[in-house]
């Protein structure tokens, strides 16, 4: 049983791990993030971990049940991440992301990013979100699911210590730098999102053709 548990942890970590993809998380998190104060982007940190553990593991437990109740199939998701996707991509590669200016109280306090755009779409996807309902589905016994719940923990650990730990490198990278280069990684992530609209039109094409082909049938 013990033996199930971690290789079910381990599984769904690894499945996740590139599809939520923390180390590319870390540019994005700091350009949207870079008008706080380093506290209260540790907060925000913090907090993006923990909305990315609880959105996936509702989605693990409930995720099929959530989608038939408000009738959005995973192709109407993915299309809506990848719109929300490309409006972030879009800010970054057109320098929208604000400067970095002395602490106030408003910007200690700074915007809430932690739930969107930064845990939903841009780390927990419709790609994400789909694998975790497809986990739930292969689910056997109580271990199986003890070890997804246990492996998305483990999940946004990592993402809570990159996100963490990744101003050094935002610092070393250098203001001007890491202007060219969040416009760069903008273009990729429009890509991204592109990606995202253009899977979720085939989702819905095909299960569309489904529909008619059951109904001819």
């Amino acid at each position: 049983m013990l033996h199930q548990l971690f290789s079910s942890a381990l599984g769904i970590f690894l499945a996740l791990f590139p599809m939520t993809n923390p180390l590319g998380a870390i540019p994005i998190f700091y350009s949207l993030a870079a008008s706080q104060s380093p506290s209260t982007r540790g907060r925000q940190a913090r907090q993006v971990a923990l909305n990315i553990v609880v959105v996936l593991i509702i989605f693990f437990l409930a995720g099929r049940l959530i989608l038939d109740f408000f009738g959005i199939s995973l192709g109407v998701l993915q299309m809506a991440g990848g719109l929300l996707v490309a409006h972030t991509a879009w800010q970054m590669m057109t320098n929208h992301a604000p400067d970095v200016i002395p602490e106030t109280q408003e910007t200690a306090l700074g915007k809430d990013i932690s739930l969107i755009p930064m845990a939903i779409p841009i780390v927990s996807g419709p790609g994400a979100i789909g694998m975790a309902i497809a986990r739930s589905a292969q689910n056997s016994d109580w271990s199986d699911y003890l070890g997804n719940l246990l492996g998305i923990g483990i999940l946004g650990a990592a993402l809570y210590l990159c996100l963490a730990l990744g101003e050094p490198l935002v610092k070393v990278i250098g203001k001007s730098s890491f202007k060219a280069f969040n416009q760069v990684l903008g273009f990729f992530i429009l890509a991204v999102a592109i990606q995202l609209t253009f899977d979720g039109t085939l989702t819905l094409l095909n299960e569309s053709l489904s529909e008619i082909s059951s109904a001819i049938g």
